[in-house]
């Protein structure tokens, strides 16, 4: 039974550690993610917010997605070491809808063009 107990100790040490290593890993990935909101105004139909999810799903660096029709916006999730606000508004542009930061951008930001 004692070795049992020891065994138990022992995996569990192991899982800690091994979770404790991988938030190390995590820590700088997070840093380099900002999230934006774009707004949107030429939205006129359902499919419209298909369209601009799938042009900025395709810039590498994108993380997240969520368009709203209703509100006529954008919020995107992205790494900012990989691409930029410029690129997002680029992206839905060429997509056949302008697009304008609704929320104030951080300087870091604003600098990456």
């Amino acid at each position: 039974m004692e070795k049992f107990g020891i065994t138990i100790f022992a995996l569990f040490g192991a899982l800690f550690l091994f979770c404790c290593s991988i938030n190390s890993f995590a820590s700088p990935v997070l840093k380099n993610n900002e999230t934006i909101t774009l707004s949107v105004p030429s939205m006129t139909c359902g499919s419209c917010p298909i369209i601009i999810k799938k042009a900025l799903n395709k810039l590498n660096g994108v993380k997240h997605v969520a368009v709203d029709f209703r509100s006529q916006t954008a919020v995107v999730t992205y790494d900012k070491q990989k691409v930029t606000i410029k690129d997002l508004t680029k992206a839905t542009k060429n997509a056949g809808y302008p697009s304008t930061v609704k929320n104030d951008p951080s300087p870091a930001n604003v600098g990456a063009k």
